[in-house]
């Protein structure tokens, strides 16, 4: 009987379910109170919990964050690409156009948890792998703002050292860009890392496990690039003729980044991958480097006319590939990524400015994130990614810092970059600490929503609108659920007062019963975090 069931319900679902070719442009008249959910995290906070007029083009996606071909509506209905596609949204429409694979849509259930639980079992399915629990259950600290461009093994060895003395757990400890003498040597350059395997050893013995940033260029003045472009292991240049085949091309691809111009690995010659594992496996083996922070790999670096490669793929597919990589190293991290929900890859949101605008995209971002099945997210750095504002601890917003502290605390991760102790007086270093206190106590219901999510393909945070359908919360985007009973309301705007929604039912603060249907205003503490029980 059973059988028959599940028989008859996959029948169902196949018949909701369109397929319309690729190169037909799809419009959809918007239902009553409808949201959706999906494409570029980076403008989720600002698409998804409103009605404003907003296009965005995935092929290429310029974005600077995670992607994914998905859309899903809170009222059940469904889009989904194995390839890119451009969609449009206004108070009114959907549309979906400039497709360059087929487009698959449905509806199942009528809302957003009943369609977000079909389209991931079905697209994107989760692989119940975790990555390494360390980047969960503790803080993880990227050397980014404190060392810039001019990482050294005393800074590093003198900020972790920091660390334990100002009573920070030891967790991931991330070494940013330039440890290399240029890009794609992989290896310590020598006059600012005298001794790797010694500072790796240190480390390991303080209890941080350790990151090494990379990336797929390669420096043509690098030691690497000759070897490489010989073997046809970088993206070659067709010299603006587009008859050119790639066996006849030679010439390296130059791309212009944010670190200068750079020839760039080839990910679809099977050859070059395997050449990039074996640099990667190298500084494990030789100096116990835990894993790998990858970044770059945006679909906008594959863009060139000129480009030429091994196999003929999409910009997406190229930082799909990159993508790959960091599944054979459970301790990895992502900004960028195409497609890879469901997989064991952290992924932090994009580099944030030091302002209350910013703070307050790292929820809805996050939110949008968890439902295009990317489990493992990490909201940036405390305080924001963007190193000007700390180079001078004056111009630092105190209240700000500790309120994106807070607003980590109860998210799947946690990172800092800029060291409280330099741009923090006490008062606000105590309250730092007291959300990382906090997460602390959580943790449990932390790994535990985190593993149901690894599982069973739900987001670990949740909108209110997913969590209670059907009650207008869809523009709700300064709270969350983390599980299935735990609502945080963090402060993200300055000031000190906020006002929570409740929805129905009983819900514990402090030793105080709220009953659910509800809105109530807080004044909240400089060292205060909301946090709310359901029973």
């Amino acid at each position: 009987m059973n059988c028959r069931i599940r028989i008859l319900s996959l029948f169902i679902l196949v018949l909701s379910c369109k397929i319309v070719a690729a190169q037909s442009d799809t419009s959809i008249a918007l239902a009553k109170a409808e949201y959706w959910y999906g494409g570029a995290v980076e403008y989720a906070y600002k698409t998804s919990f409103g009605h404003p007029t907003f296009q965005f083009n995935l092929y290429g996606d310029v974005s600077n964050n995670q992607s994914s071909p998905i859309l899903i509506s809170n009222q059940g209905r469904w889009f989904w690409s194995e390839e890119p596609f451009m969609y449009r949204l206004t108070r009114d429409s959907l549309t979906i156009s400039q497709l360059h694979g087929k487009l698959f849509s449905g509806k199942s259930g009528d809302n957003l948890s009943t369609a977000q639980a079909y389209v991931a079992r079905r697209f994107f399915p989760t692989r119940n792998i975790l990555p390494d629990t360390l980047l969960i259950t503790a803080p993880q600290y990227n050397l980014w703002i404190e060392l810039l461009d001019y990482p050294t093994q005393e800074g590093v060895m003198n900020y972790a050292k920091l660390l334990l003395q100002h009573h920070y757990p030891p967790g991931v400890l991330m070494i940013d860009n330039r440890w290399e003498s240029s890009h794609g040597t992989f290896e310590f350059d020598a006059n600012t890392f005298p001794g790797p395997k010694e500072m790796m050893d240190s480390l390991h013995g303080m209890g941080f496990k350790v990151m090494l940033w990379t990336c797929p260029f390669i420096s043509p003045d690098g030691k690497r690039y000759k070897e490489l472009s010989s073997q046809k292991y970088l993206l070659l240049d067709n010299g603006a003729d587009s008859k050119l085949s790639y066996e006849k091309a030679y010439a390296p691809l130059m791309i212009h980044w944010w670190d200068g111009v750079s020839a760039c690995l080839d990910l679809t010659n099977p050859a070059a991958m395997n050449w990039l594992k074996d640099q990667l496996d190298r500084l494990q083996s030789k100096y116990g480097v835990d894993g790998f922070k990858f970044d770059a790999g945006d679909p906008y670096f594959y863009t060139s006319k000129n480009l030429l490669s091994y196999q003929q793929v999409s910009p997406n597919e190229h930082c799909r590939l990159w993508a790959t990589v960091g599944l054979s190293y459970p301790l990895n991290e992502y900004r960028a990524m195409w497609k890879m929900g469901g997989t064991p890859l952290v992924q932090r949101l994009s580099d944030k400015n030091h302002s209350w605008h910013d703070l307050q995209m790292l929820i809805p971002n996050t939110l949008v994130q968890q439902l295009e099945g990317y489990t493992f997210t990490c909201p940036d750095m405390i305080g924001g990614g963007q190193a000007a504002t700390f180079n001078d601890h004056t111009k630092v917003n105190q209240q700000l810092f500790v309120r994106s502290a807070q607003c980590h605390a109860l998210l799947p991760m946690m990172q800092f970059s800029a060291a409280p102790w330099r741009v923090l007086d006490k008062e606000h270093q105590e309250a730092v600490k007291k959300a990382v206190d906090l997460r602390m106590h959580y943790m449990p219901k932390i790994l535990a929503a985190i593993k149901e999510g690894a599982s069973t393909g739900k987001p670990v945070v949740r909108s209110l609108e997913y969590a209670f359908p059907g009650n207008d919360y869809a523009e709700i985007k300064d709270q969350f659920m983390l599980g299935n009973d735990i609502m945080v309301a963090p402060v993200v705007t300055e000031g000190n007062y906020r006002k929570v929604i409740f929805p129905k039912g009983k819900w514990k603060y402090k030793n105080k019963i709220i009953k659910g249907g509800t809105v109530k205003s807080f004044v909240v503490a400089l060292d205060e975090l909301l946090i709310f029980e359901k029973l």
